[in-house]
């Protein structure tokens, strides 16, 4: 059973893209995700106060929408294990791709970047991919 509904998908979706506008309005940076924690972990010369006060707005936003929605979020307890090869996985596609959904997906393809809609077209094609094997063996992990 599924909580989606298109009123839901379409307001987060305005408020992703209200997000990342606001970020290149006020910060002349691209709001991908990766290369916002690529400027807190390999500080340059620049305050990393900008790029820590963005991802500790994710993080306190899930939180707050798991104690507000709770039903509306799944419920995902990995192992340790999983948790860190996942990330690993995730961290080296996003060097590979030189970076990650946001980045490509909203940010990219908004300014019409070519690269993006390669790198774009490449994410959803091994998503839809990995369902496809997932659910041939089976399900789930």
């Amino acid at each position: 059973m599924t909580t989606f509904t298109p009123i839901s998908a379409l307001l987060g979706g305005a408020l992703i893209g209200l997000a990342a506008s606001l970020y290149m309005l006020f910060n002349g940076k691209i709001a991908g995700v990766s290369g916002i924690l690529a400027d807190v972990v390999k500080p340059r010369e620049s305050d990393r106060s900008l790029p820590l006060y963005f991802l500790g707005g994710l993080l306190l936003s899930g939180v707050i929408a798991r104690l507000v929605f709770p039903s509306a979020l799944p419920s995902i307890t990995p192992s340790l294990a999983v948790g860190g090869v996942a990330g690993l996985l995730v961290g080296f596609g996003t060097r590979l791709g030189s970076g990650c959904t946001s980045g490509h997906g909203v940010c990219g393809l908004s300014r019409l970047s070519t690269r993006s809609l390669a790198a774009t077209l490449t994410f959803m094609g091994a998503g839809v991919a990995t369902v496809g094997v997932v659910r041939a063996l089976g399900g789930g992990l």
